[in-house]
């Protein structure tokens, strides 16, 4: 998740999940600019040695410039694109932000080539439950504090809502001089809510078992009316 700052450089936040991969950092420099993909680990990786090699023979020409973040983007599109015309897509979704001659630039690219640029950009779940809250708080003149607490509420909300995502992110903050990536850090959570404590109070649907003495009452059956009710008798041995 990424969103463009009034100082000239964009800031970038990228949740890492599954659990199992929360020492795997999603988030890469490329020349001045910063990559950051959800998705195939191993996808990502080859997207990486691919942006290697077109970085490297841009250096060899030695002549004064350099592949701007709308060019890398552009780049990006034409190889997801192509693998997914073979029927063999990367498995990932891509945001590349980076600032060239004094201009912002954010864009995102999908596993089958869908792209855009915006001010604010995000990934699988944050394009239903985040975006909704940067098209609400985000405005131009944001500062990196702001932008700060911004994306962590973003990413709270997210993290509420996502059972296998684990709580820690990273930050890029990309000038035009470069790329700086901070290390993971955990961000703080509160797990106190009243619907957290019991979630299915008011749910309709849900069952109730209820235990007295040596009985076990089961919720009415569908096939039996709802006035009736299923009670076993397990003695002095109940077993569940």
């Amino acid at each position: 998740m990424s969103v463009s700052l009034s100082d000239a450089s964009i800031y970038r936040f990228l949740w890492v999940y599954p659990a199992l991969q929360e020492s795997v950092e999603r988030m890469k420099p490329v020349g001045k600019h910063s990559l950051g993909a959800s998705g195939e680990i191993s996808d990502f990786q080859e997207i990486l040695r691919y942006l290697d090699e077109l970085i490297l023979y841009d250096n060899m020409w030695d002549d004064g410039n350099s592949l701007g973040p709308k060019e890398v983007h552009n780049y990006l599109t034409r190889v997801m694109y192509n693998r997914r015309n073979k029927f063999n897509p990367l498995w990932n979704s891509l945001v590349l932000g980076g600032v060239k001659n004094g201009q912002k630039y954010l864009g995102m690219v999908s596993m089958i080539g869908v792209h855009f640029e915006d001010n604010h950009v995000a990934t699988g779940f944050g394009n239903h439950l985040a975006r909704p809250i940067l098209r609400d708080e985000w405005h131009e003149n944001l500062s990196f504090e702001d932008g700060v607490k911004l994306l962590e509420k973003c990413m709270r909300v997210l993290l509420y809502r996502d059972r296998s995502a684990v709580n820690k992110l990273q930050i890029a903050k990309i000038t035009e001089e470069g790329v700086t990536i901070s290390q993971p850090y955990a961000l703080k959570t509160f797990w106190n809510f009243a619907a957290f404590q019991n979630p299915t109070v008011g749910a309709e649907g849900s069952w109730k078992v209820t235990i007295t003495g040596d009985s076990l009452s089961l919720p009415p059956s569908p096939t039996m009316g709802d006035s009736s009710s299923t009670v076993i008798d397990y003695g002095n041995r109940l077993d569940i």
